[in-house]
């Protein structure tokens, strides 16, 4: 769909470079921020014309894409604008939010004729930059089919798990998985320094092994440098692990581990660390071993 029409809400640390990334491939872009300020500023470094609402960035569009912040945030953004969008287009939200909001949304982008696909990503500022987010998709297939070649413009990897709300659902997946990885990275880079260990030679000797991940591949060093003023911001974090808690506690499920980083994550904001990187949990450890030196 190179040249499609496209509109894109949002342009925060993860919006502005996707959409970027769309206009780079040919589409025509139109853009929009709350703050009018960085809409301007995006747009002059894109050469394209900023929208100053929601109505005039969508007008026309084949498809809407959104990349905003809380489910308050979505909401809003989203049934705005879905009352100028016009019949067939597609609403697609990359925002990370609720299943729920997820679901109810996309009946109501479907009683007014529209496509709706729920497609929070993975990946991070790095990958947004890079073109190479992770897109875990609820749509209906033909929504979906509809959407991926326009996704794809900024996406390595894009999957469709189910009808609308299943994007949601797997990135809640996705962080439970990253807030255990996460929080043994930190355990571990604080054993090694208070072994007095090189930390290099240790990410070589294990990186490749078992214990590798993205987390390592990318955090290692930078945490042991203690270094975060980048990256995935903890307020961030935050926000999807109490989704997450929320919709297990509604499943009786109980995620301890997960529960327990949420709460480490809470010491990290509470000193001031809100907009670090969620590797910041390192910093816990910050003093580990200095008794025995």
């Amino acid at each position: 769909m190179s040249g499609s029409q496209v509109a894109f809400l949002g342009l925060g640390v993860m919006g502005g470079p996707m959409a970027g990334w769309l206009v780079q491939k040919g589409h025509q872009v139109r853009a929009w921020n709350r703050s009018p300020g960085k809409a301007e500023s995006w747009a002059s470094a894109h050469a394209v014309r900023p929208s100053s609402s929601i109505a005039q960035a969508v007008d026309g569009a084949d498809m809407v894409l959104a990349c905003v912040g809380d489910d308050p945030d979505a909401r809003a953004v989203a049934e705005a604008a879905f009352t100028h969008m016009r019949a067939g287009a597609i609403y697609i939200d990359h925002t990370t939010t609720s299943a729920a909001l997820a679901s109810d949304l996309s009946k109501q982008a479907h009683n007014r004729g529209l496509g709706w696909v729920d497609a929070p990503v993975s990946g991070g500022q790095a990958g947004a930059v890079n073109g190479r987010l992770t897109a875990m998709c609820g749509a209906t297939e033909a929504d979906f089919s509809a959407a991926h070649p326009v996704m794809s413009a900024y996406c390595a990897t894009i999957v469709r798990i189910g009808e609308a709300g299943t994007g949601q659902l797997t990135k809640m997946v996705n962080q439970i998985a990253i807030a255990g990885v996460v929080q043994g990275l930190a355990e571990a880079m604080a054993f090694a320094k208070a072994q007095g260990l090189d930390t290099d030679a240790v990410l070589a000797a294990i990186s490749k092994g078992a214990a590798g991940s993205w987390q390592m591949d990318n955090r290692w060093v930078s945490m042991a440098e203690d270094r975060f003023d980048f990256g995935f911001a903890v307020d961030w974090m935050r926000k999807d692990l109490r989704i997450v808690l929320e919709a297990a506690e509604a499943k009786g499920l109980t995620l301890e581990l997960t529960k327990l980083v949420d709460g480490y994550y809470g010491e990290i904001q509470a000193a001031g660390g809100g907009r670090l990187d969620t590797s910041s949990l390192a910093r816990r450890f910050r003093h580990a071993g200095k008794a025995e030196e």
